[in-house]
């Protein structure tokens, strides 16, 4: 990952009906205005307004010059497939967007892979052998948390002291899955082996269902070799 986009920080807690309206707004099926009055009714002040315009610009309205097309790619499954799930289409262009967001994502996923559950201490305290003790650091990382509560992928329970996992979103093999499979390749910086993509913690909320090789070959921006052990990985194109 270069510096430019460690910088980048989802440092705002963002409600799914604000994604989703952005996501709305770029498909061309709602407006600035209903975008601005929703935020304008849940936000007091200029400068929450702003943040959180900024964090829904990048994931939606105006996306990083190299994520335009990939943005682009969900908008059309938004068009074409109604029941496409909005939150794997947010989730998708917040991997590809906030490495903050993807490492959160990694975290809850491995916790609580085994049992369902875990606690926020674990969350923050793994975060900060990371990134170190920053109040800056616990911050974001509760903005994370709290938005993927309001995304249905996690509830905080415990006065927000343990975090639960939602039943998974199962994607049916869908052309969503390859795209959400080429988001954990863009967060990764690297290429993936094929056979661990369904299990990759940081896309814990959904089941990949049964998608084969074939919806990644379709893709324009995946490349889907053989490395030398035999075994299937995808990179990005080029």
């Amino acid at each position: 990952m270069n510096s430019t986009r460690q910088q980048i920080g989802f440092d705002r807690f963002i409600q799914m009906e604000w994604a989703a309206t952005a996501l709305r707004v770029r498909a061309g099926v709602s407006s600035l205005d209903d975008l601005t009055r929703l935020i304008e009714t849940t936000h007091s002040g200029s400068a929450a307004k702003k943040k959180t315009r900024t964090v829904l610009n990048r994931l939606w309205l105006d996306p990083r010059p190299e994520l335009v097309d990939f943005a682009d790619q969900g908008v059309k499954m938004y068009r074409e497939v109604p029941d496409t799930p909005i939150v794997a289409l947010t989730w998708g262009m917040a991997l590809a967007t906030y490495p903050f967001f993807g490492r959160v994502a990694e975290i809850v996923g491995r916790l609580t892979a085994l049992q369902g559950d875990c606690t926020s201490a674990e969350v923050h305290r793994r975060m900060a052998e990371i990134l170190g003790e920053r109040e800056g650091t616990r911050r974001m990382t509760n903005m994370v948390l709290q938005s993927q509560a309001s995304w249905s992928t996690i509830k905080r329970v415990d006065n927000g002291q343990r975090i639960v996992r939602k039943p998974l979103i199962d994607l049916g093999g869908s052309p969503v899955a390859a795209w959400l499979a080429e988001a954990c390749v863009r967060y990764a910086g690297r290429s993936l082996s094929v056979a661990g993509l369904g299990s990759n913690p940081v896309i814990y909320p959904f089941s990949l269902g049964g998608w084969n090789s074939y919806l990644l070959s379709q893709s324009r921006s995946l490349d889907l070799q053989v490395d030398g052990t035999g075994n299937q990985v995808i990179g990005l194109v080029g």
